[in-house]
C-alpha cells in the first residue's frame, strides 16, 4: 500500500492474497513473505511456499535475505512429528524494528509513541497545545517526536502521522481548520527535521487502517472519527477510498440540520461538525444541557448523515472511534435506530455499530500500519 505522490487519486489496496511467481518483482514477493508471517505466525519454509505460491527455491533465498535484515527470525524445530528431518520455523522479528506513531487529531494535545512492528505501544506522551496553531504545532510536532526517538531502543522503521483534515500523497495537509493548517508540507518538514522516512494521512484514514490490520473486523468498513472535528475512513474490498482529491470521508463540513426543510441555507451551525465534534458536545452539556439528550440528539444526526452511505455501499459495519464518555451506548443506539428507520430494512437490518476495540490508539495504530504498508508491504 505506498503512498502515493500523484496529484489525484481514488483509492490504496491493502492486503492481497494474490499469489506471485517469478514474473512479479521481488519486493512484491518480499512482502507477500512478510504478509503471511505477521498475519499467519511462524511457519517453516515450506508453509511459506504452499501459502504464498512461490517456489521452495524464491523462498529460501527470500527468508536468507530477510534474516540478513533482521526481519525474520528462525524459531527452532517445529514440534510437530514429520517423515524425514524436521522443519525449522521462522517468524517476522516483531521487535528487531520500531515505529514513531504521532496522532494529531485530539482538541488541545497531540499523542506520540514508539511501537514494536506488533503494534504494541512501548513509550507513550502527550504534549498540551494549549491555544497553539500553526507553526506553533509543528513546533510541538518535532519536539515531541524528538523525545521519542531518544527512546528508541531499536532501529526505527518509519514515522506514520494521523493529521485531521484533508491529506494528499505527498503528505501535504491541505486543510486542516482546527489547527490553522493550509497547504502545510508535513511530511517533508518532518522528513527534514527527523532524518527518518515520514508517512502522513487523515487522522480517520489512519483509524481505518488500524481496524482492518489490528481489529478483530473483516470486510467493508466504515469508520467514523469523532474528535476535535469529524470525519471518517471507508474501506472497500480492502481498498482505502481516497477520493479523487483526497477527501473522502470528509463529512464535518456536511449540513445535517436541515429542520427547516428541502431549501435551508447552508448553515455552519447545522453541520455535522456542529453536532458531533467533541469540543462542541462538552459545551452544550457544561452550558446546562441534558447529557443524555445531547448525546440522543448527536446520534440521530450521525444516523441521518450515514445513511445514505450505508445504504449506496450494502455496508455491514459501522465503527465509531471517539472518547469513551460520548461515544457510549446512548449515542451509537440513537444512530443505529436512525440509520434503520431511513434505510431499506430487508437489506440493513443487520448493519453493525460498534464502538472501536482499540481505544484510544487507533489512529497511533493506524500511523504504525502506514508505514509497515510503506517500507515492508504489510497491512
Amino acid at each position: 500500500m505506498p503512498m502515493t505522490d500523484k496529484k489525484h487519486a481514488s483509492a490504496l489496496a491493502l492486503r492481497t492474497d494474490r499469489r506471485s511467481g517469478p514474473e512479479h518483482s521481488r519486493r512484491n514477493n518480499r512482502s507477500l513473505v512478510l504478509q503471511s508471517l505477521y498475519h499467519s505466525g511462524p511457519a517453516s519454509r515450506a508453509d511459506l511456499a504452499r501459502k504464498t505460491g512461490l517456489t521452495r527455491v524464491t523462498i529460501s533465498d527470500l527468508v536468507a535475505e530477510l534474516i540478513g535484515e533482521n526481519l525474520i527470525v528462525e524459531l527452532g524445530q517445529a514440534d510437530e512429528v514429520r517423515p524425514g528431518k524436521p522443519a525449522t520455523l521462522v517468524d517476522m522479528n516483531r521487535t528487531g524494528f520500531q515505529i514513531l506513531a504521532l496522532d494529531l487529531s485530539s482538541a488541545g494535545y497531540i499523542t506520540g509513541a514508539m511501537l514494536d512492528l506488533a503494534g504494541n505501544v512501548l513509550v507513550e506522551e502527550q504534549r498540551e497545545l494549549a491555544d497553539a496553531t500553526g507553526e506553533a504545532v509543528i513546533e510541538h510536532v518535532v519536539s515531541l517526536s524528538h523525545n521519542l526517538i531518544a527512546k528508541a531502543t531499536a532501529p526505527i522503521l518509519g514515522v506514520g502521522v494521523g493529521s485531521p483534515g484533508i491529506v494528499d500523497g505527498a503528505g501535504i495537509v491541505r486543510n486542516a481548520g482546527n489547527l490553522e493548517w493550509h497547504n502545510v508540507e508535513l511530511r517533508s518538514i518532518l522528513t527534514k527535521e527527523l532524518g527518518i522516512p515520514v508517512l502522513v494521512a487523515n487522522d480517520a484514514n489512519a483509524a481505518a487502517l488500524a481496524e482492518h490490520t489490528f481489529g478483530d473486523h473483516s470486510g467493508d468498513l466504515l469508520v467514523l472519527k469523532i474528535g476535535s472535528g469529524v470525519g471518517s475512513g471507508l474501506i472497500v474490498a480492502d481498498t482505502l477510498i481516497l477520493g479523487s482529491r483526497f477527501a473522502a470521508g470528509e463529512i464535518g463540513q456536511v449540513v445535517i440540520g436541515t429542520d427547516n426543510g428541502a431549501n435551508s441555507p447552508y448553515d455552519r451551525k447545522q453541520t455535522v461538525e456542529a453536532w458531533l465534534s467533541v469540543p462542541n458536545i462538552e459545551s452544550r452539556i457544561a452550558a446546562g444541557a441534558s447529557e443524555d439528550q445531547v448525546l440522543e440528539e448527536a446520534g440521530w444526526r450521525l444516523g441521518i448523515v450515514i445513511a445514505p452511505v450505508v445504504g449506496a455501499l450494502n455496508l455491514r459495519k459501522v465503527i465509531i472511534n471517539g472518547p469513551e464518555h460520548i461515544v457510549n451506548a446512548r449515542l451509537i443506539n440513537a444512530a443505529s435506530s436512525t440509520l434503520l428507520s431511513r434505510t431499506m430494512p430487508e437489506f440493513h437490518s443487520e448493519v453493525e455499530f460498534v464502538s472501536t476495540s482499540l481505544g484510544t490508539h487507533a489512529v497511533l495504530l493506524g500511523a504504525a500500519v502506514l508505514v509497515l504498508s510503506e517500507r515492508l508491504g504489510v497491512s
